[in-house]
């Protein structure tokens, strides 16, 4: 029976049939709200590959599979950022033939996408790489910087691939970059007084006298001016009865930003989703029901989480319909309760 299903899935009249129906279903969805940016924790490809009696890297070429999927259904729907989990700075604690198979089939992965990327090319899909770079191997950094430089022309969606990644290591990137910008002296105001200005002036009056006639009379003129007073021109010296800066200047001079201005949105600003929409959904696959250091600091009271309990590699259309159809549910309820002049019961 099993094989008979299968081959009932795959023939050509029950796979248009059925291609039908997801335009059909998504072009039904995108009549509602569609959320800008969706994260997906890719969980469960080993457990998959170990019920289905496969090598644990078949699993995660499995995954990568269902990611392509996922991604054109998202696109389609009109999402305009997805984030993905691909690697996290844990996984390096994983046995060395895994993690080098992982590497391995990153590298593969990155060129498939480079050497036919059809699917982001279609819905204008750039790659962006987030993550601590320098923990990527030499070898598989090639491969990353030429799926960003060959996917950057597009402008009309991102793929975030978080690799290798943790929140702990994103917020703390974060915060040292705030405390770099609220330290970081400011930048002195030009003035006429310059040593720029100063040393081309000297120059000016260098080449000056070289084109003039010198004089033979050895004799000094108490009347001649120096060359260091040739090379400042009254333009930039300071008259002696002129007022000198006051406090009041050395004071814009020296202000630092206001530490007591920092915010969680000046954080936010430094985050490697910075320049992407918040984050509306949360997707982990495999049932289980926790975060796993992905976007912790993303997931704000905004964001809806939702814990599947199929593996990622079975994720397709029919596991996304109800997210986003929840997804929609809750915002209408939002907006409903949020519309003005609506009378709330007293308790």
């Amino acid at each position: 029976m099993a094989d008979l299903s299968r081959w009932l899935l795959t023939s050509p009249p029950v796979e248009w049939a059925l291609k039908g129906a997801r335009e059909l279903l998504i072009g039904t969805l995108r009549q509602g709200p569609i959320p800008q940016h969706v994260a997906f924790e890719m969980d469960g490809n080993r457990r998959f590959a170990k019920n289905h009696h496969m090598e644990a890297i078949e699993g995660h070429n499995l995954g990568f599979e269902a990611l392509a999927r996922v991604l054109e259904i998202c696109y389609k729907c009109g999402v305009k950022v997805v984030t993905v989990y691909a690697f996290s700075i844990e996984n390096f604690n994983r046995p060395k033939s895994e993690v080098g198979g992982l590497m391995k089939m990153a590298k593969i992965k990155l060129e498939q996408l480079c050497q036919h990327g059809a699917l982001l090319d279609r819905y204008g899909a750039c790659i962006r790489v987030l993550g601590e770079r320098d923990l990527i191997p030499p070898d598989v950094l090639p491969y990353v910087d030429r799926a960003v430089e060959m996917t950057k022309h597009n402008k009309n969606a991102v793929l975030n691939i978080c690799f290798p990644y943790t929140s702990r290591a994103e917020m703390t990137a974060a915060i040292k970059a705030t405390v770099e910008e609220f330290s970081a002296p400011p930048t002195p105001p030009a003035t006429p007084f310059s040593q720029a200005r100063i040393t081309q002036k000297i120059k000016s009056n260098q080449l000056k006298r070289t084109d003039s006639v010198p004089s033979r009379d050895p004799s000094p003129d108490p009347h001649a001016r120096s060359d260091v007073d040739d090379s400042v021109s009254s333009t930039t010296t300071l008259n002696p009865d002129s007022p000198r800066h006051t406090p009041k200047d050395k004071a814009q001079v020296n202000e630092y930003k206001d530490k007591e201005t920092i915010t969680a949105e000046t954080v936010t600003g430094h985050m490697y989703t910075a320049d992407c929409p918040p984050l509306d959904i949360f997707v982990r696959t495999s049932g289980v029901r926790r975060l796993s250091d992905f976007m912790l600091w993303q997931c704000h009271e905004d964001a809806h989480i939702f814990f599947l309990n199929c593996f990622w590699p079975e994720f397709d259309l029919w596991h996304f319909v109800p997210v986003l159809l929840e997804w929609q549910w809750r915002q209408k309820q939002m907006g409903r309760e949020a519309r003005p002049g609506r009378r709330v019961k007293a308790e």
